[in-house]
Parts: C-alpha cells; structure tokens; sequence
C-alpha cells in the first residue's frame, strides 16, 4: 500500500509540473519568435514480479500431471513504480508571420538566431521586433543592442531613408543620396538545437563548447514570427492533464482508506 501511495503520488508530482509548462505556452501565445515547450515524461525502473512457495512440487501450484514451470518461480509481470519528468524540451517548430510594415521588424524562416548584447553576455533569440533607438543603435523591445556580423552593435544614422534588410541580414539605406551598406545582422544556428537553452526573455543562452554558424534559414523584412503555441491545443492538453491529476488524487485517497482499514481493523483481529 504504501507504494501506491508513492506511486500515484510521483504522477501528481509529475503532472503538477506538466500544468506549470502548458500554463506558461499559454502565457506566451502572443510572445514574437517564442517556442512551446514539451514535458517528457520517463518511467521509473519497473519491478518483476514472481510467485513465492511454487519451488516445491508437492506445493507447486502451477505443477499437472508431472509438468512444471520449472525450478524458478514463475513470474507474475511487472509492476510500475510510477514516472517523472526526465526533460522540459523545446518544440522549435516555425511559427506563422505576421506582416507589420515596420522596416524594422524581421522574422526567420528557417534554422537560426539573432543575436543580442545582454549585461550576461551574447545570447540568442528569434524574437525580430526591433527598433531603432534615439541614438541610433538597432534594439530589441528590452532596449538590448542587436549586434552585426562584427560582433558590435548596429547603428543606423538619423537620416537614413528606405532601410532594407536582405535575407541574410544586409541592411543598406539612403544615406545623402547614396546607397550605403550600414552593416549585417549576425545570423547564425547551431548543429544541435540543444545547444542552446531557453534563459527568459525570450533568449537563449548557449551550452558550454557550443560554437555558432552562419544560418541556413532566410530574414523576412517587415514581418514578425508569432509564437508557435496554439490556445485550442493547449487548452484542450491542459484539460486532460487536469484528469490525470484528479485520477492520481482519486488513487491516493483510495490507497490512504485501504491503509486506515488494515491498521485499524484487520489489525485488531
């Protein structure tokens, strides 16, 4: 009894976690660039079963007629011991583009990130909605630098006219009448998509050894990447979550009652 208890208490554990991920897709439907995640659940180890008091053969029950199953108990099955969320993964599936008209705004299709001065250091994100700050320097909606291809910040000047950024990243302007190349957005991926790990804010922070390269995917000027999580299907995954949870709830009393019998009652006898 008591490992039902902790068995279906594990599962409530473990989709008390799983409500806390659906709740935060939810949170981020609106959220430009932002990836779903996915809680992975793993089983414990499970135990085998055998039956006891079956080695002697005038005792062995599965014995007929001169057959048996053998010297070993025979086995029962198996018996779960419950599960757990072995990994939090990231669901990096391209979310639609919403056109917005601003020059200024990019999404990625494709592989690849922007990336991003932060007081941590470079990060990296999806999230395009960039503007151009009073003094010049190309930031995101934080007020964090976007850098170029060399690793400094972009700096588009005050009278820059028809600003146009090319697939990958060259952005050119009317400067005084002359066309000018004002730098190029650093655009890079990695060859493991779990080289990079979600940090908050929309960024993501790179793993130890991880090296960046050039993307393989294309920038859409004057449009935005919109989250790729989706209300309906989440909504309705929460909702099964939620039974699960309650059945797990349902297990647990169950198992507390039969406990409270035994002690109580069989106990006296």
């Amino acid at each position: 009894m008591w490992r039902g208890l902790y068995t279906a208490g594990a599962g409530m554990i473990q989709e008390t976690q799983r409500t806390d991920t659906i709740a935060n897709n939810l949170a981020n439907v609106n959220t430009t660039g932002y990836k779903r995640d996915v809680a992975v659940s793993s089983e414990f180890e499970p135990m085998l079963i055998r039956r006891i008091n079956d080695k002697d053969m005038r005792s062995d029950v599965t014995s007929f007629k001169g057959f048996s199953l053998g010297g070993n108990p025979p086995v029962v099955g198996t018996l779960g011991l419950g599960s757990e969320i072995a990994e939090i993964a990231t669901d990096h599936g391209q979310g639609i583009f919403e056109s917005t008209g601003n020059p200024y705004d990019v999404a990625i299709s494709g592989e690849g990130y922007f990336e991003i001065q932060t007081p941590q250091g470079v990060r990296y994100t999806r999230d395009g909605a960039f503007f151009r700050s009073q003094t010049g320097v190309l930031e995101n909606v934080r007020g964090q630098a976007v850098l170029g291809t060399n690793g400094q910040p972009i700096v588009i000047p005050a009278d820059a006219e028809s600003v146009s950024i090319g697939a990958k990243g060259e952005i050119t302007a009317r400067v005084q009448g002359a066309v000018q190349q004002l730098g190029q957005l650093a655009f890079v991926q990695f060859n493991d998509r779990r080289a990079v790990l979600k940090q908050g804010d929309n960024l993501y922070y790179p793993q130890a050894g991880a090296q960046p390269q050039p993307a393989a995917g294309t920038i859409e000027q004057g449009m935005l990447e919109r989250s790729n999580a989706n209300v309906v299907s989440e909504m309705v995954e929460l909702i099964n979550n939620y039974r699960i949870y309650e059945a797990g709830s349902k297990s647990v009393t169950t198992q507390d009652a039969m406990l409270d019998k035994s002690v109580n009652e069989v106990g006296k006898l």
